[in-house]
């Protein structure tokens, strides 16, 4: 069992996030806290922003605190507003992938209950669709650039709409335009919630370990834990209220949002929003303008990045930290990032269900290869198939135990029991080892999830949408090794017409799974291996395709 040397958080520091929100508002009023696409908003103007739109959630709709809102929106200044502004009337958020299929939405909001939504028009379309099978009332719509000031808002949304053509016509006539919310808002009167450290703010949507999407509940008391924690070793790097910080990875995935809406809020420093970091061009010209003194991102984006002579021509004097989380990290990414920016690469380990830093590298004390070590007020062990716990030194199944643990999964007791013992311990499903000096190496992956970027994959989700084509009689897939995102999708498929193609595979699954999830690879067999009671064997397949790669 490995245990932080480093100093006890305290958790009586807060009462909830909406302290931390308030007191750094206050302290850091006239700073910048996000910027994007050229426009800044400070601590001040996010307050009084999310304020008006809590007002209007209270005073013109029937939603009452313990409610659930889905905020599905890439990296932009409203994506705060709408979080915090939810938080403060007391709303539960439901952070929602903007990429989501619409089978996929329909289930996170049915089962999520969520009653309302935060929507960017691109993504409207899907919203009316799904509509009639959900239990959303209250839709709010908003323009890429609803918060820019005056003509650049009119700029953007126009060039958006008209000439990228990239809001698919939509009609949703009882929608409220985000920024009418907000104009509204500033006559409500508003009410301060007062949430207690147990109470629910963030369902999170993962897959655990397998299956189907599962609802992590994240408390307050979850949620300004792990906001504790991370800060204790980030702040070995970064000052507070000067820095500013890349955040090219997505919000609404739990990596971000800990650190650029919790951790950079407390200390009072300015998140760089890159809304989409595919468009790498346009991503270095972002990073051109602004002097940066960290970055949060992950394996794949620090390898591309690497690969372009405009990046490796920036000036990388003014930054002090890099954060790498999401996927594992290479030590060739590793090495080339400290070429190129001259910044090594501190490497976290975490999941959703632990909100999700668990261990971290010290900034001062980096070990490449190693996810570092726990962080303050959290312990981890490994354990045998049995559940014993096993030396320091030999591998085993990755526990973690400490108030960053998820309350449960939503509505799914069972499953909790399942990864939650009676004693707090969450079972990772991940190999590990931990050494001597209480640092541990991820030795093997969790047994068939499949990371893409930085995104979970479950294989039973691509073999369900798979294995409902007519024409397919059996399927499996796997994780293969992808230059670009680190692992992709192979799926091997038994079929009972053989004039069937990937092709056909590939426009079915299209229409059924986000894009992440589409398998890259495709290969037709006569029959796939299966243990004696007929399960098919993934692992045997990786085998196949390990030896074959060799």
């Amino acid at each position: 069992m490995a245990r932080a040397d480093m100093t006890e958080i305290d958790l009586g520091r807060f009462d909830s996030i909406l302290q931390v929100f308030d007191e750094s508002c206050k302290r850091f009023a006239d700073k910048p806290a996000f910027t994007c696409m050229g426009q800044m908003i400070t601590y001040g103007m996010l307050e009084e922003k999310s304020r008006h739109f809590a007002a209007y959630l209270q005073n013109e709709t029937d939603l009452k605190a313990g409610d659930r809102i889905a905020i599905q929106l890439p990296n932009t200044l409203m994506f705060p507003v709408a979080v915090f502004g939810a938080l403060r009337a007391g709303l539960v958020v439901v952070n929602t992938n903007p990429l989501y299929s619409e089978r996929e939405m329909e289930h996170q909001f049915n089962d999520s209950g969520a009653r309302a939504i935060v929507v960017l028009a691109n993504m409207a379309h899907s919203v009316e669709r799904v509509l009639p099978h959900t239990h959303l009332k209250h839709i709010f719509v908003t323009e890429l650039g609803d918060l820019h000031q005056g003509f650049k808002r009119v700029l953007i949304n126009s060039v958006v709409k008209y000439v990228k053509k990239m809001v698919p016509s939509y009609h949703l006539p009882h929608a409220i335009p985000f920024r009418k919310a907000l104009h509204q808002g500033r006559k409500g009167h508003w009410l301060p919630p007062k949430p207690t450290l147990d109470d629910l703010a963030v369902l999170q949507y993962t897959g655990g370990t397998t299956g189907v999407a599962k609802g992590a509940m994240l408390t307050h008391r979850n949620l300004v834990a792990n906001m504790l924690q991370a800060k204790a070793v980030i702040n070995q790097a970064l000052d507070e209220g000067g820095e500013t910080v890349v955040a090219p990875l997505p919000m609404y995935h739990i990596y971000t949002f800990t650190v650029n809406c919790m951790v950079m809020m407390e200390l009072g420093n300015n998140s760089l929003l890159i809304t989409n970091p595919r468009d790498l061009p346009a991503f270095v010209k972002e990073l051109q303008k602004n002097e940066f003194t960290a970055f949060v991102g992950l394996n794949t984006l620090f390898t591309a990045l690497c690969n372009r002579d405009d990046f490796k021509a920036l000036d990388f004097s003014k930054l002090k930290l890099t954060i790498s989380g999401g996927m594992a990290l290479t030590q060739a990414a590793a090495k080339r990032w400290k070429e190129v920016t001259g910044c090594d690469i501190a490497e976290g380990y975490g999941l959703t269900e632990t909100s999700p830093v668990a261990t971290f590298n010290l900034p001062k004390a980096i070990q490449l290869g190693s996810i570092g070590q726990p962080v303050p007020s959290t312990e981890i062990k490994v354990i045998d198939d049995e559940g014993r716990d096993l030396p320091q030194g030999e591998a085993g199944e990755l526990c973690v135990r400490g108030p960053q643990v998820m309350k449960g999964y939503w509505q799914r007791p069972e499953e909790t029991a399942q990864c939650i013992d009676s004693e707090g311990w969450f079972r990772t499903g991940d190999v590990a080892v931990i050494q001597e000096d209480g640092y541990a190496r991820i030795v093997d992956r969790k047994k068939d999830m499949i990371n893409v970027s930085g995104f979970n994959v479950y294989p039973n989700e691509v073999e369900d949408e798979i294995a409902s084509h007519p024409d397919v009689l059996e399927v499996a897939a796997i994780g293969v090794e992808d230059e670009k995102s680190g692992e992709a999708v192979k799926a091997f498929i038994v079929s009972r017409n053989p004039d069937l193609t990937a092709k056909e595979i590939r426009e079915w699954c299209k229409e059924r799974l986000t894009g992440y999830k589409l398998p890259k690879f495709i290969e037709f067999r006569d029959e796939l291996p299966k243990t004696n009671v007929g399960k098919v064997l993934r692992r045997q397949l990786r085998d196949e395709v390990h030896s074959t790669s060799k």
